[in-house]
């Protein structure tokens, strides 16, 4: 197995890449060795197979899509309000649509893990480990609400960056930014 960090973030890159654009019966090794212009085979040399590259892919996402802690503290600074909360969230999904490529592909591997059961294990403790995170910051930053309004929260925002990301029609006419200051209105108490 290759060992050039540099070259496997490429490939896992361009797997990322291929998942977004083709999903993932388009990822294949030929397919990321052209998406990152390295010759064919190279994938190969760096995944034990598919799995693997699907893995692989799941955890690199996660980290493109994680935010720097400065980032997170600065956000954080203004007093913990609702209000602050609706710019927290305005702030998300903006960076969703910065790397709206991860965010795809995120989806392709979430469906592709009903499928893979390695793949469902990794992202099942990727994707809880963040929500943990989040929630510590939540509570920790003194935000208004319990876990059960950050939970309520967050599968709220998931589904309203679903319909943005896949089917934009259904909410035409609707601001993405007012749509999220309603959710967190909704959902999260004044005060």
């Amino acid at each position: 197995m290759a060992r050039n960090p540099e070259r496997r973030t490429a490939l896992v890159d361009a797997a990322i890449e291929v998942l977004a654009r083709e999903g993932a019966r388009g990822l294949t090794f030929r397919a990321v060795d052209n998406e990152a212009g390295v010759p064919p085979g190279t994938a190969s040399n760096y995944f034990t197979g598919r799995d693997d590259l699907f893995t692989q892919a799941g955890a690199r996402i996660q980290v493109r899509m994680t935010p720097g802690q400065a980032d997170v503290d600065e956000a954080l600074r203004p007093a913990p309000t609702r209000e602050l909360y609706v710019r927290l969230m305005q702030w998300l999904v903006r960076r969703m649509a910065e790397e709206r490529t991860g965010y795809l592909a995120m989806l392709e591997l979430r469906l592709e893990s009903t499928r893979r059961p390695a793949l469902r294990a990794e992202l099942n403790r990727a994707v809880g480990a963040e929500l943990e995170a989040n929630l510590r910051h939540h509570l920790d930053a003194g935000l208004p609400g319990d876990a059960d309004t950050f939970l309520t929260l967050y599968l709220a925002m998931t589904g309203l960056l679903l319909e943005h990301f896949t089917l934009p029609d259904v909410l035409s006419g609707r601001e993405v930014d007012e749509l999220v200051e309603t959710v967190v209105n909704r959902i999260v108490p004044a005060g």
